[in-house]
């Protein structure tokens, strides 16, 4: 298996006598993952990490601290946590490390407000549920560069799902504070994709009256 390797640096400090929020999240997924999932990702890493070293691990948080050691995951990239938890099917650990994605690296500043957040969740959740083979004509309608779309497909391959998640995800943090649903709904009209527009624009109709 292909992971990719390394980080953008070691920006991972946090203030003084605050929790590293990466920490937290490794802790927390580690204590969700039952013996035979850590067992399926100390597989997987077995490229990566001695077997000597792999024999000793008897933890989730053990097998991170070895892999941000080896700079394999980082606040940066979580490439490789992303990867591990996908193939052990923990799609709820795996929506948690988006998450952080979403607003761990960005300054505060740099995103949509809450409001906006929540409305792009939930827009996103529809798409991704509705949309399917046409992901790549929506987000080149959106701006997205060939390159990304080219990439995201490589590293996801034959899982349309996965690979619209980390699509939209990838434009949302291009877009910065500037991300609107409404672009989205604009681009899925602009690609004849009415019925998921419409889809969109019920569930944020919900999602504004404070229903689910």
């Amino acid at each position: 298996m292909d992971f990719p390797s390394g980080g953008l640096g070691r920006g991972d400090e946090s203030p003084p006598g605050a929790l590293d929020p990466l920490r937290s999240l490794l802790h927390s997924i580690s204590s969700s993952l039952s013996v035979k999932e850590l067992s399926e990702m100390k597989f997987l890493c077995r490229d990566k990490i001695g077997k000597r070293k792999l024999d000793s691990v008897q933890s989730g948080q053990e097998l991170f601290d070895i892999l941000m050691e080896q700079q394999a995951i980082t606040k940066d990239n979580l490439e490789l946590l992303k990867k591990l938890l996908q193939h052990i099917k923990r799609r709820d650990l795996l929506s948690q490390v988006m998450q952080f994605e979403e607003g761990g690296p960005q300054a505060l500043e740099d995103q949509p407000d809450e409001h906006e957040r929540c409305l792009l969740r939930a827009a996103r959740d529809v798409i991704c549920d509705n949309l399917g083979r046409e992901w790549k004509r929506l987000m080149r309608e959106l701006g997205m560069p060939e390159v990304k779309l080219d990439r995201i497909e490589e590293a996801y391959p034959r899982k349309l799902y996965e690979q619209l998640v980390q699509a939209l995800r990838e434009w949302q943090k291009w877009k910065g504070k500037d991300a609107k649903v409404a672009d989205l709904i604009k681009a899925l009209r602009a690609c004849k994709l009415n019925f998921v527009a419409d889809k969109v624009e019920e569930k944020i109709s919900q999602v504004n009256a404070g229903t689910r």
